[in-house]
């Protein structure tokens, strides 16, 4: 026995409401003779009648009672499902996953606190990691990239623009080493530099290049901070980041700067909670990077 065809029992449960065939058929819009023909191909698929036919209408058997209690039931998970199918496609609500790396993690808390007062029914989830996330994998709805253009196919990239990178230093540092005011005296200083996948940032590339001494590595970006912070070197961060307490030591170069990458897939990428979160994540960053 099979109830696959979902529409013929759909169609028999009208007529169960109604009693009548013209009554289906008005509820569903579609002609009698469409009724009559899915009932009559149901009762044939699993071999009982649903119906005792008469001349005031439809009555069902006890076999259709039971079949339409079941339909029933169906029918409003159905269009609980439907619902809920709904509202993630057009509502701006439920989880919304961004990904970037742990540098920029304080420079995207406000934005985000905007998202979420602007679209209560959202819950953001910032996920800073040093692995690259998979957007065609559903590990995350949107990525914020720095460094080259990613290249992975099926991606939506769009430029946010160049974070600005300055060099940084603890008060108590600089009041045992000075403050260095030219490159060449750069070279009588220590610095705290990354380890790992941070390593291939543009200020830590300049570092290597410079061949400038290294004092401490971590790879973790707030242990880097605790570091700068402890004085045990000078040390980069972006403009805008947790700097609080620390001495702009240089301001931003053009080498160390680091462009920024909008990263969403394209099967999402239209979907009205990623499309208010890129919209978000665009104005903030056009407005802290052109400060």
């Amino acid at each position: 026995m099979s109830l696959e065809p979902w529409d013929e029992v759909r169609t028999a449960l009208h007529v169960a409401r109604a009693g009548t065939v013209s009554g289906a058929a008005s509820a569903l819009g579609v002609h009698h003779a469409t009724v009559i023909r899915h009932i009559d191909a149901l009762e044939d698929r699993i071999n009982v009648k649903l119906f005792q036919r008469h001349a005031k209408g439809y009555t069902p058997t006890e076999a259709g009672s039971a079949l339409f209690k079941a339909a029933r039931e169906t029918e409003q998970r159905f269009e609980q499902l439907a619902a809920q199918l709904q509202a993630l496609q057009e509502g701006i609500s439920g989880a919304v996953v961004i990904t970037t790396i742990p540098e920029l993690s304080a420079l995207l808390l406000p934005c985000i606190v905007t998202l979420r007062t602007l679209h209560p029914a959202l819950v953001p989830c910032l996920r800073t990691e040093e692995r690259v996330l998979r957007l065609e994998y559903a590990e995350a709805h949107v990525a914020i990239r720095a460094g080259a253009q990613p290249q992975e196919p099926d991606n939506v990239v769009q430029p946010l623009g160049a974070l600005p990178i300055a060099l940084f230093a603890s008060p108590a540092y600089l009041a045992d080493h000075g403050t260095p005011g030219t490159d060449a005296a750069l070279r009588d200083h220590v610095f705290v530099a990354a380890d790992g996948a941070s390593e291939r940032a543009p200020v830590e590339r300049w570092l290597h290049q410079q061949g400038h001494a290294i004092a401490f590595r971590s790879n973790d970006h707030a242990t880097r901070i605790g570091a700068i912070r402890a004085g045990m070197g000078l040390g980069f961060l972006a403009r805008g980041s947790d700097a609080k307490g620390l001495v702009e030591v240089m301001s931003p170069r053009t080498d160390w700067r680091s462009e920024l990458w909008l990263v969403t897939h394209v099967d999402l990428h239209r979907s009205p909670k990623v499309q208010a979160c890129t919209m978000l994540l665009r104005t903030h960053f056009k407005a802290i990077l052109t400060a």
